[in-house]
């Protein structure tokens, strides 16, 4: 297992002007990292976005018009790292069933100092990570004190680490809920809590609306063909509801008593299937990152119905990502490509 202290978080070794390091999929899985230390990586890159010192553009989307697949391009900055990366997204087979589905994500990251590459890599790893996380901040910042139960829906990639990464962030939850149609989905969501917290264990409901009314954290991270669709009516005073997929009817947004969203212009963007009958959203009370920063209340009140979007800012990815790339040039992991020669 690698020490992941042990890699200086502002250091990495750039390649030259005619190589490119690849980082696949089998690279980073390889890569041991901590819980704690993704939180910890995710939250310094709101925090220097709320700072000023980072810049992250609105997403560019393609769909074509039977929307069978979407495809995505992101380009940032990270200030705090000196690092300028563009993420790309591409999923087929939006009408079609999960093992159906193929999704390629990639991220190439430059360094700012030197203007050299430092790393194209697969990102899947890298955002399995850092959604869950994102959600973990949201749940720590916003729900209500002394939240104890949460309630998880979807067991995709997304829902296979939320309640490991809730439990980082909030230890003193003692229910952990999860409704889910797929076994091996099931099977995956308790191997992870285990393989972190070894001493927890799920319970799968299948009556949501009871499991919802009983949660104070619900993350609703199932994919687009799900049965779930939890009513605003349904969540008890005091809730916070988080959105990463689906699982949530609109009405969690717009009777909400309070809205965050990660990015409003993001929300804007890819939350449309929760817009009114009009198609309209309703606006947001507060982005996330001045939250984390202080500036803004996550919460005002014990009671009030909280819902948070939860949608991919590309300077998590490139925070998390730079410090994947870290670890794996420390250990001489990749391939070195002489894409300019």
């Amino acid at each position: 297992m690698t020490d992941t202290s042990a890699v200086p978080a502002g250091t990495v070794t750039s390649g030259d002007d005619t190589h490119l390091r690849i980082l696949s999929r089998t690279d980073l899985a390889g890569i041991e990292i901590s819980l704690s230390d993704v939180v910890s990586t995710v939250e310094g890159a709101y925090r220097t976005l709320h700072a000023g010192q980072s810049d992250n553009p609105r997403k560019l989307t393609v769909k074509p018009h039977d929307e069978h697949s979407v495809s995505y391009a992101m380009l940032g900055r990270d200030g705090s790292r000196d690092v300028v990366a563009i993420k790309t997204s591409y999923k087929h087979g939006l009408d079609k069933g999960r093992e159906d589905q193929h999704y390629y994500t990639t991220l190439t990251l430059y360094d700012d100092v030197t203007g050299l590459p430092v790393a194209m890599m697969d990102c899947s790893r890298i955002g399995s990570l850092r959604t869950p996380a994102v959600s973990a901040l949201l749940a720590r910042e916003c729900a209500a004190d002394g939240a104890r139960s949460a309630l998880v829906i979807g067991t995709g990639t997304q829902g296979r680490l939320a309640l490991p990464f809730l439990l980082t962030t909030l230890p003193d939850l003692d229910r952990l809920m999860l409704f889910g149609t797929h076994s091996e989905g099931v099977a995956a969501v308790r191997e992870q809590l285990r393989g972190h917290f070894p001493d927890r264990d799920v319970e799968l409901v299948t009556e949501l609306r009871t499991a919802a009314a009983e949660a104070d954290v619900v993350v609703a991270t199932a994919g687009a063909h799900t049965p779930a669709a939890i009513e605003a009516d349904w969540l008890k005073p005091g809730a916070l509801s988080i959105l990463v997929g689906h699982g949530l009817a609109p009405s969690t947004l717009h009777q909400a008593d309070r809205v965050v969203a990660t990015s409003e212009a993001q929300m804007n963007v890819t939350g449309t299937d929760m817009a009114d009958a009009e198609g309209r959203l309703p606006a947001v009370d507060t982005e996330f990152p001045p939250v984390l920063a202080g500036v803004a209340p996550g919460r005002r009140s014990a009671t009030e119905r909280i819902f948070a979007y939860n949608s991919g800012l590309v300077v998590t990815d490139i925070a998390l990502g730079h410090r994947f790339a870290q670890l794996a040039l420390a250990q001489g992991l990749g391939t070195e490509v002489p894409l300019w020669q």
